[in-house]
């Protein structure tokens, strides 16, 4: 954290972030929709703030068609590759990757919410932290063509650069040095990427419990009524047979 706060604090001209900045911003955000590991979230939130502070026109709409621009392009490359490995016999190591990153609730989920929403969800899946990925999977596996995919995707990519964008602008105006509100663009990204896997967490805690109640009370009945059954058959055998 404290050498990205001087390498902001030194940040190069203008002319040469824009130089520089817009390609690494492509790239990065292109490769992180490739391999799921790059937070790009946070990478579009920085590049926002630092194009929030400069007095260069438009730099925010660039930001924001690289970003979009990118996360689409990254995001058809890899649901190709997907498809080749699900026509394949054998697979693919994308495929592969795809399938080892969501569980099976997770997957059976997604399957559900794209039997019932069809491609809105793709809109949904790219805002959500961790639901791109099983709703490109669950597409996969629905044999989904790539067009239709596209059709889906395109609006998910802009609403999602959008989004950060957003969160970038707002870490932006609160403080007054760009460094600062880099700081905060990426403390606000990770806050709302860590939220919904939380909720998760405590509704299946919350359903892990009431099922243990239920099953301890479905029990303790059934105890009670076969306890009752007994002493009733008792009865009625010793009426039988005095």
């Amino acid at each position: 954290m404290d050498g990205l706060i001087r390498a902001v604090r030194e940040l190069p001209p203008e002319s040469t972030q824009q130089a520089v900045g817009y390609p690494s911003l492509f790239l990065l955000v292109a490769f992180g929709a490739l391999v799921p590991v790059v937070p790009t979230g946070a990478i579009v939130s920085s590049a926002a703030v630092v194009a929030f502070h400069h007095q260069t026109p438009y730099a925010l709409l660039l930001v924001f068609l690289v970003s979009a621009s990118a996360a689409f392009l990254g995001d058809v490359a890899l649901y190709w590759l997907g498809q080749r490995g699900v026509r394949s016999r054998n697979g693919s190591r994308w495929l592969a990757a795809l399938r080892g990153r969501v569980t099976a609730d997770r997957l059976a989920q997604a399957q559900a919410k794209l039997d019932t929403h069809q491609v809105s969800v793709l809109v949904l899946s790219r805002l959500v932290p961790a639901g791109r990925i099983p709703v490109m999977l669950a597409c996969l596996l629905a044999r989904m063509p790539l067009r239709r995919f596209v059709r889906g995707d395109l609006p998910a990519c802009l609403a999602w650069a959008a989004t950060y964008q957003l969160i970038g602008i707002l870490g932006g105006s609160l403080f007054p040095e760009p460094w600062q509100g880099v700081v905060a663009a990426i403390g606000l990204t990770m806050l709302v990427s860590v939220i919904p896997a939380l909720w998760r967490r405590v509704r299946g805690t919350r359903r892990d419990a009431s099922g243990a109640s239920d099953a301890s009370g479905s029990s303790g009945s059934g105890g009670a009524a076969g306890s009752t059954g007994t002493a009733g058959s008792s009865e009625t055998s010793r009426g039988e047979h005095p």
